[in-house]
């Protein structure tokens, strides 16, 4: 098994700023992600699935405005 260095070398960019980068858009992905798993929970009438996607999404969006913010002082 092969390792690959992990210290920007290859990217140009720093581990940090780059997970950084990952788990913002992450985030942001998973957001987006959940408005489809609403519309099938809402459509079968799932009300406790729709209210757990829900708070998904609201925490998703939080991590993301988390690493939007952290990103605009780091970059």
């Amino acid at each position: 098994m092969t390792t690959t260095a992990r210290d920007g070398s290859a990217t140009g960019t720093k581990d940090t700023q780059y997970d950084l980068l990952w788990y913002t858009e992450s985030c942001l992905d998973n957001a987006l992600r959940l408005d489809s798993y609403i519309a099938d929970a809402e459509r079968d009438g799932d009300r406790e699935l729709t209210d757990l996607f829900r708070r998904a999404q609201s925490d998703s969006r939080k991590g993301a405005e988390q690493g939007k913010q952290l990103l605009r002082s780091r970059l």
